[in-house]
């Protein structure tokens, strides 16, 4: 029926369940949400008081009776209670039926457990999904949301960088031949920073500023024109406010660990495939998305250090839930659908 909702009729639904943003595509419509993962409890009640937006507005700003949690980390459930609250939350602003279960595809780290996967299932029937709930890993939603021929003999390389982890994966006639992860993204990127900055500079910087550093100053490979910038934090020896001075070429610096883990993670991947597959990589190249794609210079890095040409996603942020999206059309073709070991 013309106007009704997607969810009340039935449909399907994608969800990207990750450490830093869960996204929410519905059959018919696209992508209906894409919130931080964040929930904010009062320590006294243990009741919710917000997720999404509103409980990351909160962030460095909460009473002491208010405590910020991430219940996904590194890509999985750690605080089941609350994902299935943030979980349903999310499903309930985006349907407006008591009555219809929708059927529901979740998002996946390449090498989860069986457990983890069940975890996963467990708070999306809780939050309101019709069962069975399927699941299909992030590198191949990744694929499909590439637009790669994953179903053919030939081999994709596919990198996705988010809050929590790399995954790394070679893909080949619908199925993941080789992977590797490694707990190495986003949320390690600012806390690479923070470190930084208290052991370089005598600062302390907070998470939201470390964050803004990452996104304006950050870099994996040296800028045409390198930038300098001024960032505020706390002294760690007067204990009052100080503003400190920093350039690109510091930052790069303080980042180069954590991006070394990362290609780290592709060469391993690239030393466990078969050489045809090996030498279709070479001639296709890597893709890279994610959050973490959007690191300056990270294409040149990567393409420098293991010689195979590197493209960034048009929009990384976005690839793996469209590609989810999009597997809810043809989703028994898809041999990432049920992770091994899952139940």
């Amino acid at each position: 029926m013309a106007g009704g909702n997607p969810l009340s009729m039935g449909r399907a639904i994608a969800v990207d369940l990750g450490t830093a943003n869960t996204r929410i595509f519905v059959k018919g419509q696209g992508l209906v949400l894409n919130e931080p993962s964040m929930v904010a409890v009062d320590g006294r009640s243990g009741a919710v008081v917000a997720v999404g937006h509103e409980a990351k507005r909160m962030r460095g700003r909460t009473p002491k009776n208010i405590r910020l949690v991430r219940p996904i980390k590194d890509g999985v459930i750690a605080d089941f209670d609350l994902c299935e609250q943030m979980f349903k939350q999310f499903l309930q602003r985006v349907s407006t039926s008591r009555w219809s279960k929708p059927s529901v595809v979740v998002v996946v780290p390449s090498e989860v457990t069986g457990v983890e996967s069940r975890a996963v299932k467990d708070a999306a029937e809780f939050a309101g999904a019709r069962r069975p709930v399927g699941v299909i890993e992030e590198t191949m939603a990744a694929a499909i949301g590439l637009g790669l021929p994953i179903h053919e003999p030939s081999a994709n390389l596919v990198v996705s960088i988010g809050g929590g982890t790399t995954e790394v994966a070679v893909i080949s006639l619908g199925g993941i031949v080789t992977e590797n992860s490694v707990r190495v993204g986003g949320d390690e990127f600012n806390n690479i920073i923070v470190a930084g900055f208290k052991r370089i500079f005598k600062l302390d910087i907070g998470e939201n500023t470390a964050e803004e550093v990452k996104i304006h100053l950050g870099s994996a490979w040296p800028l045409a024109q390198e930038i300098v910038g001024d960032v505020g934090g706390r002294d760690t020896s007067t204990g009052l406010p100080r503003t400190q001075e920093v350039t690109t070429n510091q930052i790069r610096e303080i980042l180069d660990d954590g991006v070394d883990k990362i290609i780290d993670a592709i060469r391993k991947t690239l030393e466990r495939t078969p050489p045809e597959l090996a030498s279709d990589v070479i001639s296709n190249g890597m893709y890279i998305v994610g959050g973490g794609a959007l690191l300056a210079g990270l294409e040149e890095r990567v393409t420098h250090e293991t010689g195979i040409q590197t493209f960034i996603a048009s929009e990384p942020l976005l690839t793996v839930i469209l590609g989810a999206g999009l597997s809810l059309e043809n989703l028994s073709t898809i041999k990432g659908l049920a992770p091994q070991g899952d139940d």
